[in-house]
């Protein structure tokens, strides 16, 4: 389980597979340094962002799914701790943002569909819902997609989101981490804030 969680009441999570530009979203985020391996699965505890304010956090949870050189049983405990740390503080945790590579999403979820298999990121989507966490949905790296509309929709599909994506802006937020494109996570994120009143954090988001 992990250990570290500093002790703030009102916390944001970032989850999501290896690979997807987690770190590099926390650093577009922050404006903080996060160490980015080039091979997947470098973030294997928690990084805790508590710089702002008295009583909230941002974490970024380890990324989960297949990375080359790390065992299934090792794979299997990161994703069992990811889900633990959720259940366990679901109720500090405002917003749950779960990234996804916009360009492999859907047949990666296509690919483990069937029989009684869940794919991963469809599983979390459902998991932070159903624990009560407002989650949205950061389609990262859409400056390589052409067919954007499209596989937005999909993406939408294969979550249980009627297509148009365009009406769950709330949920799904197109961003490209790497150039800096990220404003429709910070408006969807500043919404969930709102909702719960949570304006004096709005200012982190903007």
């Amino acid at each position: 389980m992990f250990e570290g969680r500093p002790d703030r009441d009102a916390e944001v999570v970032f989850v999501g597979r290896s690979n997807v530009g987690k770190s590099t979203l926390m650093r577009e985020l922050t404006g903080h340094q996060f160490e980015t391996g080039g091979k997947p699965g470098v973030t294997r505890s928690p990084n805790f962002y508590d710089w702002a304010g008295d009583d909230f956090v941002l974490t970024d949870l380890p990324g989960f799914g297949f990375m080359s050189g790390v065992s299934e049983e090792r794979r299997e405990q990161i994703k069992t701790d990811v889900v633990q740390y959720i259940e366990k503080h679901a109720d500090n945790i405002l917003v749950g943002v779960l990234v996804v590579d916009g360009k492999s999403v859907v047949d990666i979820i296509d690919r483990h569909s069937g029989g009684d298999e869940v794919p991963h990121d469809v599983e979390m989507f459902h998991f932070l819902r159903d624990v009560g966490v407002p989650t949205v949905v950061a389609v990262n790296k859409m400056d390589k997609v052409d067919d954007r509309d499209e596989r937005l929709n999909d993406l939408c599909d294969r979550l249980g989101l009627y297509p148009p994506w365009k009406q769950w802006r709330d949920t799904v937020a197109p961003i490209s981490a790497k150039r800096g494109n990220i404003d429709t996570l910070q408006e969807a994120v500043k919404t969930h804030l709102h909702d719960q009143k949570r304006d004096d954090l709005l200012q982190y988001f903007s």
